[in-house]
């Protein structure tokens, strides 16, 4: 099921929600009860099996062919990272500024007749190598900015806005980080855990995207709303996870979610378009990086138990969360 959905049913999957119908994050979310039901234990299954078959077949001579014609087929995209990134971002700033009112996201409204220019100046640093540092400080500054006017909560978000500055800081720069981190690391991980909250707001929220349903009913492929819901979610959460796994499972799990958010524009328009430009460029370039790591079948075995670890973690920090900063009781 959860195959199905990710290949037929990407756009309303990884649509943002609150960029196209009302949301209220100080309700009460779904009971954990009704959230961790039989069908959720199924597509958790389901979605581990799959990441033990992703992995398995990377140790073998198909995986090891697969690599090599991702190798050649992204090589463009591999060796010109950094001008995709500074190319897309510069026009998504130079997007925000043409519409106005908007800090970073369609629903990150601003009444502010400054910010529209100061996100040009962002735009125009990506221009150069070294002015891209002062671009990744001006997007610090929007997050910081929307920050503060709709609280921590709903920016947990869009934490890879953050790890796209640290790309451009550090590649402006030339750095890298300690232990041999480097910036488009960065940008996988925050990548990463920016889609995981998500998966846990479509559990926790899936009747914000009931309205959707009734405009476009072939969404939900036949299911109903509710269990829809679960099964985008339980694709959005296995492909993230997936980002921080080894190198084909992780590439292949970027090619996804880059069909899935591009898909999604044909649907929603211009708005999810620009919305969505630098996580479709960030998974871009991950699915184009070859970064290789040792394959250990060991390491392997511990995907259920990372993968359950992340889970229960992401569940337990938005309910958690929610509770402390909007109020509402776990259960």
């Amino acid at each position: 099921m959860t195959a199905v959905l990710t290949v037929a049913g990407p756009s309303s999957a990884l649509a943002h929600v609150k960029w196209f119908c009302a949301y209220d994050l100080v309700g009460a979310p779904r009971d954990l009860g009704e959230v961790l039901c039989s069908d959720f234990e199924k597509l958790v299954g389901l979605s581990v099996l799959a990441l033990m078959v992703g992995g398995l077949l990377e140790g073998t001579v198909l995986g090891a062919a697969l690599i090599r014609s991702l190798d050649r087929t992204t090589a463009w995209a591999r060796e010109n990272t950094e001008l995709l990134f500074r190319a897309v971002l510069g026009g998504f700033f130079v997007a925000l500024w043409t519409l106005g009112g908007i800090i970073l996201t369609p629903e990150l409204k601003t009444t502010s007749t400054a910010l529209p220019w100061f996100q040009l100046a962002i735009a125009a640093g990506f221009l150069w190598r070294r002015t891209m540092p002062l671009s990744a400080l001006g997007i610090v500054v929007l997050f910081t900015t929307a920050l503060v006017q709709y609280g921590a909560f709903h920016l947990a978000d869009y934490p890879v806005f953050l790890g796209v500055a640290a790309y451009c800081a550090l590649t402006g720069l030339g750095r890298s980080l300690p232990g041999g981190l480097r910036p488009l690391d960065i940008v996988r991980y925050t990548a990463a855990i920016t889609l995981m909250w998500a998966s846990v707001e479509k559990w926790a929220y899936p009747q914000w995207s009931f309205p959707l349903f009734i405009e476009h009913p072939a969404m939900t492929l036949g299911f109903t709303g509710e269990y829809f819901m679960k099964a985008a979610g339980a694709v959005e959460f296995a492909l993230a996870f997936a980002l921080v796994c080894t190198p084909l499972v992780r590439r292949v799990a970027a090619i996804l979610l880059a069909a899935t958010f591009i898909s999604a524009v044909f649907e929603f328009g211009k708005v999810d378009a620009i919305g969505h430009a630098p996580i479709i460029v960030a998974m871009v370039a991950l699915a184009a990086d070859n970064a290789a790591s040792p394959y250990r079948l060991r390491n392997l075995a511990l995907t259920p138990v990372g993968y359950g670890a992340a889970l229960a973690a992401f569940i337990g920090l938005y309910y958690g969360a929610h509770a402390v900063l909007q109020g509402s009781t776990l259960l």
